[in-house]
């Protein structure tokens, strides 16, 4: 295993617990949400709200108001209800306080966004009992679990490879 993914106490979920994890989730906050449309959590927020399957979707940015039609709140603390899932489009090194706030919550599961990676916030969320994944996307994850991707993480549109 690369050292960048070694975690004392925390081995990354398999294909298959992450299907779990986006089987029994129910309610996503996303930290991190943005009104441009041209970022990558505007897209994935698009994405869930689009979904078969009803997430109750928050969106939390203490700068915005409304994204997507959803109200957006300023924290974690200001949700209505506690999220199953907190789902973070932020830098790594803002992942650790994020995931205690996670935790105090009671959230049962802390998602870092692909490119995001943080030792201590893993540590922190898997010893208080969060599943954590990091380094993965939920909307490619749910779309590659509904039958929607490619394993490679993409919709090829190939249906054959003859003319």
């Amino acid at each position: 295993m690369a050292e960048r993914f070694a975690v004392p106490g925390w081995v990354p979920p398999s294909a298959l617990q992450r299907k779990r994890i986006l089987d029994d989730t129910r309610s996503i906050a996303i930290v991190g949400a943005s009104a441009n449309p041209s970022r990558a959590s505007n897209f994935v927020a698009t994405y869930l709200l689009s979904t078969a399957k009803a997430y109750t979707l928050y969106l939390v940015n203490p700068r915005e108001t409304e994204i997507l039609g959803q109200p957006v709140y300023p924290s974690l603390q200001d949700l209505p209800e506690v999220p199953d899932m907190v789902d973070v489009f932020r830098r790594s090194e803002d992942l650790p306080p994020i995931a205690q706030e996670a935790v105090e919550l009671g959230s049962k599961t802390f998602w870092a966004q692909l490119g995001l990676w943080s030792v201590e916030a893993a540590q922190v969320a898997s010893a208080a009992g969060l599943d954590v994944v990091m380094d993965r996307c939920t909307k490619i994850e749910h779309a590659r679990f509904a039958g929607g991707l490619h394993l490679a993480g993409f919709n090829t549109g190939v249906i054959t490879a003859r003319r």
